[in-house]
């Protein structure tokens, strides 16, 4: 497959470095949708670790951009001088659409609403759900045609992770991918593809609709829930938690929303990149089939090459000063993870995707601090069943055509991945 990528990267290279330090935006889309986001990161830190830049988008404005590992650990680690109030991300949220959820909550009651949902995600449950998503994961490929062309996005990595959520919040699995379309449409841009048009109201007019639709759905499914008594599925516990048993309706959309999300969009597309990474360095591909016992240290090291979510933002609460840059009370901050985990001070050629690497668990992708993915164990294990399947089934799964980027700065990760897989062992 030669897509030309080489000689995008090459200019994209020439471009991060010609323009004047001050104009580079990281939260550019474009970069992320032609996945030339490199070395406009590697000029960042090394010439500029915490940045201020502003976005042409006026719901984003001025905000810093801290681009270290150390660095972000640091902000990450500081919930009191760093808010993750009023949103995990650079756009203000709208007046008339505020959708508060635990992780854009500071303690007491980010914890409080954390707490309530957390048990399944703990180690007992994940013991329980092995089984269940090995059998899924086993169906999903066993159904891959072989000899084919295929995009392995929608029919592995969407599914497989569709159908684990499906199973969290015991939701009618035979409408499963409307919690696929929910997630994309929450974190898409106007100009996605995903709305009828790329008209910025229109689109979040379509936007909100789809999301009250959500709303409404899992109205019902909590109005079933909530007369029943307790159960082990999420809607079961946000319904009966003394924390969240009281949520209006925009809050437990909001918090519907990052469950979705954290459980499908940053899963899906860690599988998907496991696919690119592995096709993309044969060395390491023969190594892992060579020696499966690798399994659990390839899927940490794809999931710091992936960084499935590329920053988290906060809000400086007061005065900070970082790197001799004070950063004033009320500043966005977006820490970007997707720099952090490419730090050549802190991780050995981070730019080369070594299964084997000594320390593989360093990375950022997860966070750190009070919000660290409370489902980082689930995401693991699904990676972890899905690639012991494949290893027992593919000798061999091809790339046969440029990965189409998610169109975000936010969500990095893939619409389309197509695939040949050439024989079945």
């Amino acid at each position: 497959m030669d897509d030309g990528s080489i000689d995008v990267k090459r200019a994209a290279r020439e471009t991060a470095y010609a323009m004047p330090l001050a104009d580079i935006n990281p939260s550019d889309p474009e970069i992320f949708r032609t996945d030339t986001w490199g070395p406009y990161f590697e000029r960042l830190r090394a010439e500029d670790p915490v940045h201020w830049s502003v976005s042409p988008e006026e719901e984003v404005g001025g905000y810093w951009s801290v681009t270290k590992f150390n660095d972000i650990m640091a902000v990450d680690t500081n919930h009191e001088a760093f808010s993750s109030e009023p949103t995990i991300v650079l756009p203000d949220p709208e007046e008339d659409f505020t959708l508060p959820m635990f992780i854009a909550m500071d303690p007491p009651k980010h914890d409080a609403q954390r707490k309530t949902v957390s048990p399944i995600v703990a180690g007992p449950n994940l013991a329980k759900m092995e089984g269940i998503i090995r059998a899924r994961a086993a169906d999903i490929l066993d159904e891959c045609p072989i000899g084919e062309e295929f995009d392995w996005v929608d029919k592995v990595s969407i599914e497989l992770t569709a159908m684990t959520l499906a199973t969290l919040f015991d939701f009618p699995m035979q409408d499963r991918r409307k919690l696929s379309r929910w997630s994309d449409v929450a974190t898409a841009a106007p100009d996605s593809g995903l709305f009828s048009s790329s008209d910025p109201e229109i689109a979040e007019q379509e936007r909100r609709m789809e999301l009250f639709e959500c709303a409404d759905y899992f109205t019902r499914l909590w109005n079933e829930r909530v007369n029943a008594e307790p159960g082990p599925d999420l809607i079961s516990m946000l319904a009966h938690g003394e924390a969240t048993r009281d949520m209006d309706r925009m809050e437990y959309l909001g918090n519907l929303i990052l469950l979705i999300v954290g459980g499908n969009d940053t899963t899906r597309n860690t599988i998907s990149g496991s696919v690119l990474a592995l096709h993309q360095n044969p060395d390491q591909d023969r190594k892992l089939r060579e020696n499966p016992a690798l399994i659990p240290s390839m899927v940490s090291e794809t999931i710091r090459w992936q960084t499935p979510l590329a920053y988290m933002r906060r809000s400086a609460t007061r005065d900070v000063e970082l790197r001799g840059k004070t950063i004033k009370a009320g500043d966005k901050v977006a820490m970007w993870y997707v720099s952090g985990n490419r730090d050549e001070e802190v991780i050995e050629r981070p730019n080369d995707y070594i299964i084997d690497r000594e320390r593989v668990r360093q990375h950022l992708s997860f966070g750190f601090g009070i919000h660290r993915c409370v489902g980082n164990r689930l995401a693991e294990l699904q990676l972890k069943i899905i690639w012991e399947e494949i290893l027992k089934r593919f000798p061999k799964i091809e790339v046969t055509a440029p990965p189409v980027h998610v169109n975000s700065p936010f969500v990095k990760g893939y619409e389309k991945l197509k695939v040949i897989i050439p024989t079945r062992n």
